[in-house]
C-alpha cells in the first residue's frame, strides 16, 4: 500500500513535540510492515526511510496529493477536503470547541475523546519504545514530575505544586515550565520543593523520567490523549491526576490513581509506594506501542478503501456552551 501522512507539523522532532512523534513513528511501523510511505509536511522536514513533500501554503491540499497513492492519512482537517478525490482518512489529536462538522473517515486518539463529538472511531497513539532507553534504570528515585506545556492553564502546574506542598517532605520536577513565566502574567514559583526543567527532550527527558516516583497531572480539561501519560507509565511512573478526558481509559489497573480532589491525590502521593514500577512499564509497553498503533491504522485504511465509512454520520461540535475548567477541589 502506498500511503501518504500528511501533517503541517515538521519532522522528525526536535524538541518535546506530540503529534510529530506519532506521525514519526507511525510512518515508520508502516514502512517495516512493507508499505511505501510520502510525508507531505512542512518545509525544513527530512526522513531517511519515506520521501518528504513540503506542503506549499499557496496551493490547496488537495492539489498537492501526487498521483500514485492508495490513501492519504490526514493529521488535520484541510479546508478542501471535499476536493480530495484520493481515499483518505483524518485523525483528530486536539479538542475542537467551535462548531465544526468532521469528515465522515475522521479518527479520534481515546474513545472519550470520540464519544465528545458523538463518534465512536478512535484509535490509541503508540510510541516505538526503542528509543526510550533504559526505562527503569535508575536505583533510586528523587521527585514527582509534571510533564507538559506549564504556560497552558487547563494543565494546572499551579494544582501539581500544590499536591506536592501537601505532602510531607515531596518534591516535584516541571517538565516544561520555568520558575519565571510571563506568558501567564507574572508568575514566580517559590517553594524550593519544585524543581523546573524547561521544555527537554530526547535522552535529556528520559533522564528526568527514570528519576520520578510518579507524574502529577491535575488536569482541568477533557485530555484527548496525553502522550505524557503513556511516557510516564513507561518509566515506571504510576499516574496521579483527574478524571478527565482519556485518563479513565489509560489509567486503569494498578498504574494510578484519578481524582478531582487535591487532598485525595496527595493521600495517594504519599502511598505512591503500593504501585509497581514493573507493572506501570509493562501496561505501557503491551498497549501504547506504535506498531499496535500501525496495525489498528492499517485497519481503518482497509475498511476505507473497501467503501466502508469509519463513522454512522459525521462527527461534530455543536455550539454547546463549555466550561473553560473542569471541576478541581483545592
Amino acid at each position: 500500500m502506498r500511503i501518504l501522512i500528511a501533517s503541517t507539523a515538521k519532522i522528525p522532532v526536535s524538541s518535546y513535540g506530540g503529534t510529530e512523534r506519532v506521525i514519526w513513528y507511525l510512518g515508520k511501523e508502516l514502512f517495516k510492515l512493507g508499505h511505501q510511505i510520502v510525508y507531505l509536511v512542512s518545509e525544513g522536514s527530512k526522513c531517511d526511510f519515506a520521501p518528504v513533500i513540503y506542503i506549499d501554503s499557496s496551493k490547496k491540499i488537495s492539489e498537492q496529493i501526487p498521483q500514485d497513492i492508495d490513501i492519504v492519512h490526514f493529521h488535520f482537517p484541510p479546508d478542501d477536503i471535499d476536493e480530495v478525490q484520493t481515499p483518505y482518512i483524518v485523525t483528530i489529536h486536539g479538542n475542537v470547541d467551535f462548531p465544526f462538522k468532521f469528515p465522515i473517515n475522521t479518527v479520534f486518539v481515546s474513545r472519550n475523546h470520540a464519544n465528545r463529538y458523538s463518534s465512536d472511531s478512535f484509535v490509541y497513539n503508540g510510541l516505538d519504545w526503542q528509543d526510550y532507553s533504559n526505562p527503569l534504570a535508575a536505583s533510586h528515585r528523587d521527585y514527582f514530575h509534571f510533564l507538559g506545556n506549564a504556560a497552558w492553564r487547563v494543565k494546572n502546574v499551579k494544582g501539581a505544586i500544590g499536591i506536592i506542598k501537601g505532602t510531607r517532605s515531596e518534591k516535584i520536577n516541571i517538565i516544561g515550565g520555568t520558575r519565571l513565566n510571563f506568558k501567564m502574567g507574572f508568575r514566580f514559583t517559590l517553594t524550593p520543593r519544585a524543581i523546573f526543567s524547561g521544555m527537554v527532550g530526547g535522552e535529556e527527558k528520559n533522564l528526568l523520567l527514570r528519576k520520578s516516583k510518579g507524574l502529577i497531572f491535575p488536569i482541568k480539561w477533557h485530555e484527548p490523549f496525553g502522550l505524557c501519560i503513556i511516557e510516564s507509565l513507561y518509566f515506571g511512573c504510576p499516574v496521579f491526576a483527574t478524571p478527565y478526558g482519556s485518563l479513565k481509559e489509560l489509567v486503569i489497573g494498578d498504574v494510578g490513581f484519578l481524582s478531582n480532589k487535591k487532598s485525595e491525590l496527595i493521600e495517594a502521593v504519599e502511598n505512591t509506594g503500593r504501585y509497581s514500577k514493573k507493572v506501570c512499564h509493562e501496561y505501557a509497553l503491551e498497549n501504547f506501542n506504535s506498531k499496535k498503533m500501525a496495525l489498528t491504522y492499517l485497519e481503518r485504511y482497509t475498511r476505507v478503501l473497501d467503501n466502508e465509512p469509519l463513522n454512522k454520520q459525521h462527527p461534530f461540535s455543536d455550539n454547546t456552551p463549555k466550561p473553560k475548567f473542569l471541576d478541581w477541589h483545592e
